[in-house]
């Protein structure tokens, strides 16, 4: 080989040499630069984006924003519309609660969406009054020194019911069952007895609270088409027939002052029969001068039923009479009536989808109607505590706007996007 063709050799190799250590350097730093955006992804498997770029519902925003993965532990999301704040200008949005749910996260949703609270059942006359003479304030007075601390209003639920009521009430001086006696003279005498009690019942705890509380559930449910004269037929009503409702209304009025707002309360209210049977009773009572100020409709619904038109007509016909009408148990099953499945932790996503759209054609049309209507007040605030998880059969059901870890469901932005698709 020449000298000239061996320098050729030699710089080939050198190229070849250099090129191969250059590729080398190339590709190990593009290796270490994977590892390490990977490395930092994985030592920060929980990091969220900023709020300053992430995207948050609103109202402007559409009804039923981009999913959002649900925590693992129950939390209140701070960037989300309030509820009450939504409808301030419309009426107030309310919520059952029992004593526990005063504080923790569960008073946190509260204290954010509502301003309107009512008693689940700790100021029923059995939890109210459970022996003649003995008054129990202590759980009621904890909702009203919560309402009181956070600037909410407290509805009272409920004076007189048939049920939740202690057995005490309808039994003779002897102790026996009033309803069972046949003696018509004993039976006048039960009557008496019984509506004082009653009176004293209503004045007692009305002159305790009537400084806090101004809307009053005096009786409720009293209406049932399947009885005689499609009055419920209770110990009440067997007793001293129509009596106890006027005797109730007249002794709150009188120890509350007229600026008390009182209630008659019942279920199914759309249902026309009912709904007759309850106008024709309500306008009975007030030409005989018993102070009745509103129709309370406590809208225990489905996803199915009933129409929208015959509840908002339902409140039509009662404002009718110059009466008030509160939405004031509102709750919506996820099964209709007859239908007893249970769907468990994995509700389909077309059912609440259903019932997203069937909450947004409510709110509209109680929006519409705020001249008639003047508060909302959900039998609840999260799924995780509803009466209908062992009603009418023991299973899951999600009749709220916030579901069990309290994040809002489709339905919450159907009902906040509500109010601007009327604009």
């Amino acid at each position: 080989m020449t000298r000239q063709r061996k320098k050729s050799v030699r710089a080939e190799f050198a190229i070849m040499t250099f090129a191969f250590i250059f590729l080398v350097i190339l590709l190990t730093g593009c290796s270490n630069s994977g590892r390490t955006a990977e490395s930092e992804v994985i030592a920060s498997p929980s990091a969220e984006p900023s709020s300053e770029t992430s995207e948050k519902p609103s109202a402007e925003a559409s009804a039923t924003p981009s999913p959002v993965p649900t925590p693992a532990e129950p939390s209140v999301q701070a960037d989300i519309p309030s509820l009450a704040e939504t409808f301030a200008d419309s009426f107030p949005i309310g919520a059952a609660i029992e004593p526990f749910q005063t504080e923790g996260l569960k008073a946190e949703l509260l204290k954010k969406h509502v301003n309107l609270l009512v008693a689940e059942n700790v100021m029923k006359p059995d939890a109210i009054q459970p022996m003649e003479g003995t008054f129990n304030w202590t759980n009621a007075d904890r909702i009203v020194a919560f309402a009181k601390e956070n600037g909410m209003e407290v509805r009272f639920h409920t004076l007189v019911w048939h049920t939740q009521v202690g057995a005490w009430f309808f039994k003779d001086a002897e102790g026996k069952p009033m309803a069972d006696e046949t003696d018509a003279a004993k039976r006048e005498a039960n009557k008496r007895l019984l509506l004082e009690r009653l009176d004293n019942h209503v004045r007692t705890i009305v002159d305790k609270y009537k400084d806090d509380i101004t809307s009053w559930d005096v009786v409720n449910e009293v209406i049932e088409p399947a009885d005689p004269d499609g009055m419920r037929a209770s110990d009440w009503y067997k007793i001293t027939g129509t009596d106890y409702i006027a005797t109730a209304f007249r002794a709150a009025r009188e120890a509350g002052g007229p600026d008390m707002k009182l209630y008659i309360n019942d279920y199914g209210t759309d249902d026309p029969r009912k709904r007759d049977l309850l106008y024709e009773l309500v306008k009975k009572l007030l030409d005989e001068g018993v102070p009745i100020d509103g129709v309370g409709h406590q809208t225990h619904i489905d996803i199915h039923g009933p129409s929208v038109a015959n509840i908002v007509a339902s409140m039509r016909k009662f404002a009718e009479l110059g009466l008030d009408n509160l939405v004031t148990e509102l709750d919506m099953s996820i099964y209709a009536w007859n239908d007893r499945r249970d769907y468990g932790a994995d509700i389909p996503e077309d059912i609440l989808a259903k019932q997203a759209d069937r909450y947004g054609e409510l709110f509209q049309a109680f929006r519409d109607n705020k001249d008639i209507l003047s508060g909302v007040v959900f039998w609840g605030i999260a799924d995780d505590h509803s009466w209908l998880d062992g009603f009418p059969v023991k299973r899951t059901n999600a009749p709220l706007l916030f579901d069990r870890q309290y994040q809002a469901k489709p339905a919450f932005w159907s009902v906040i996007g509500s109010p601007e698709k009327s604009e």
